[in-house]
Formats: C-alpha cells, sequence, structure tokens
C-alpha cells in the first residue's frame, strides 16, 4: 500500500509540473492583439526582413523539382506580389524597386532588375486595388505567372535596346525562359505567399481591436 501510494504521489507531482509548464507557457505569449504596437511593428520587420533574406538565399539555389528547362523560381518577384496585394501602387512599386537592387547586386547592374519588379509591384497593387482578383491559390498563381511574363518580356527589351546582341536569338531565348519561369514561379508563389498573407491578416486583426 505505500509503494502504491507512493508512486500516486509522484504521479501527481508530475501533473503538477507539467500543468505550471503549461501555464507559464500561456502566460509568455500573449495573443497578438494584447502586443504592443511598438512590439508587433519590430517583430513584422523581423518576419519581413527574414523573408527578404530567405527568397535571396533561395535564388541560387536549385533543389529536385524546382527548376524547368534550367530555370527556377523567381523567389523575389513571388515575394513582391505577395507584398503588393494588400498594399497601394506606391509600397508596391517601392517593394520592387528595392528587391531589385538586391538581385542586382547578386548578378548584374545591367540589365536591371529593378525596372522589372518595380513595375510588377505597382501592377499588382493596381489590380488588388480595382478589385480584379482574389486572395486564392489560383488566383496567386495566376497573377505571378502574369507577372513573370512582365518581368521577362521589361528584361528582353532592355537587352534590344542595349543593341550589343542579336535581336532574333534575344527574342528566341526570351520565350523560353518567360514560359519556364511563370510556370516554375506560379507553382512555388504559395509557398512564399500564404504564410506571409497568414501573418499580415493576425497582425491586421489585431490593429483593428481596441
Amino acid at each position: 500500500m505505500k509503494i502504491i501510494g507512493f508512486r500516486g504521489a509522484r504521479r501527481q507531482k508530475k501533473l503538477q509540473s507539467r500543468r505550471s509548464r503549461k501555464s507559464i507557457f500561456q502566460i509568455k505569449i500573449k495573443p497578438l492583439w494584447r502586443w504592443h504596437p511598438y512590439q508587433r511593428q519590430i517583430v513584422n520587420g523581423i518576419v519581413i526582413l527574414a523573408s527578404v533574406l530567405l527568397c535571396l538565399l533561395m535564388l541560387p539555389t536549385r533543389f529536385l523539382g524546382m527548376e524547368v528547362l534550367g530555370i527556377g523560381p523567381n523567389w523575389f518577384l513571388i515575394w513582391v506580389v505577395a507584398w503588393s496585394v494588400k498594399r497601394t501602387v506606391i509600397q508596391g512599386a517601392l517593394a520592387g524597386i528595392i528587391l531589385g537592387l538586391l538581385q542586382d547586386g547578386m548578378t548584374s547592374p545591367e540589365p536591371t532588375h529593378v525596372l522589372g519588379l518595380g513595375i510588377v509591384g505597382a501592377t499588382t497593387a493596381l489590380l488588388q486595388k480595382q478589385r480584379f482578383i482574389q486572395e486564392d491559390f489560383i488566383s496567386i498563381a495566376l497573377i505571378v505567372f502574369g507577372m513573370s511574363v512582365l518581368a521577362e518580356t521589361i528584361f528582353a527589351c532592355q537587352l534590344m535596346l542595349a543593341g550589343d546582341r542579336n535581336p532574333t536569338d534575344i527574342w528566341s531565348y526570351y520565350q523560353k525562359v518567360a514560359l519556364a519561369s511563370a510556370i516554375v514561379s506560379s507553382l512555388w508563389a504559395p509557398v512564399v505567399y500564404f504564410p506571409l498573407n497568414l501573418w499580415w491578416q493576425k497582425l491586421q486583426l489585431a490593429r483593428q481591436k481596441p
């Protein structure tokens, strides 16, 4: 009887310790709407910087099933679309310009990616403002597909204006690159869009609560 009582006491102590740990954990993590506005801004800034850095690291990365005809997803373009869906035209264009500068720093400033990503951000925000797109898997994939073709077209036009290459070779290469980039980027768009969109939705709801 004493042994049984001793075991029961040990089980009760374990249960009490687990409950105390859960209660401490619940006390530490407050609901998002109870956070101080500055705390939400700091965490949001960290999420934005971390996601941009992750996309930057993923640009030269190629995993199995992540490329079509040797072309991988345009992660910066996907991020700009995810950002611009719920932003103004100026905010979308500014995000595209900043990420375009980062991409130029990794590749080459001529021809630049700033122009293409800037126009992509502004166009995406304009489409959302006119209510031409919805926030579901098909709509986001379609808009990433279209914006990828637009960005590659702008890039090819810059190559033609440079005048140091044969226009026929540029357009033949452009057709392959534009189609492959649009397909693979639209397929991988949810990987970037939905986590960021979920966070920004929760952040918006937290701001609306008194």
